[in-house]
């Protein structure tokens, strides 16, 4: 992995052949920048940096919290208000998809299409569901002048609790 601060300072080492065999074009960041701007976004040096640690490890599920704690280690220098203000625009330009899973925290999930969740209640973990056909009936009709965007299954998993033991209140 190549670090990041090469990366913004535009000291990327060329791809391999192997890189460039495996489906790789070109540079990963020119790729982010281009990706930005597709979105309608300013390809800035937060936006890049952040869109770095985001979208350079495939396809997960994180807080602001955590991409901030991320950005501490890689010596991003951003604010927790920037990490956010940044999730924000990346969820309105279609980057990003955010899940209401928590009323304390909000998960951003780097995969904005549509697919729904498991979500580890002990552990604060989201995972992908595999694709199973599920499907939703019966959904009410959408009030006047409103259409119904999406349907979003979420199943919230606990440990099994071992039988003869009471749950103490």
């Amino acid at each position: 992995m190549v670090p990041l601060q090469a990366v913004l300072s535009g000291r990327m080492p060329t791809l391999s052949v192997d890189a460039t065999a495996a489906g790789r074009r070109g540079c990963p960041l020119s790729d982010l920048r281009e990706r930005l701007r597709r979105a309608g976004l300013r390809p800035t040096r937060q936006r890049l940096s952040l869109g770095w640690l985001l979208f350079g490890r495939g396809d997960r599920h994180l807080t602001a919290e955590m991409l901030y704690d991320e950005a501490m280690r890689a010596k991003v220098p951003v604010s927790l208000a920037t990490v956010y203000n940044t999730l924000h625009q990346f969820t309105e330009a279609g980057l990003l998809r955010q899940l209401a899973l928590d009323g304390s925290k909000a998960y951003f999930d780097t995969n904005p299409s549509e697919h729904h969740h498991f979500y580890l209640e002990e552990e604060g973990a989201v995972i992908d569901m595999p694709d199973c056909g599920i499907t939703v009936d019966s959904l009410p009709e959408a009030p006047e002048g409103m259409e119904i965007a999406g349907v979003e299954v979420i199943v919230r998993l606990r440990r099994r609790r071992p039988a003869g033991r009471r749950q103490q209140g």
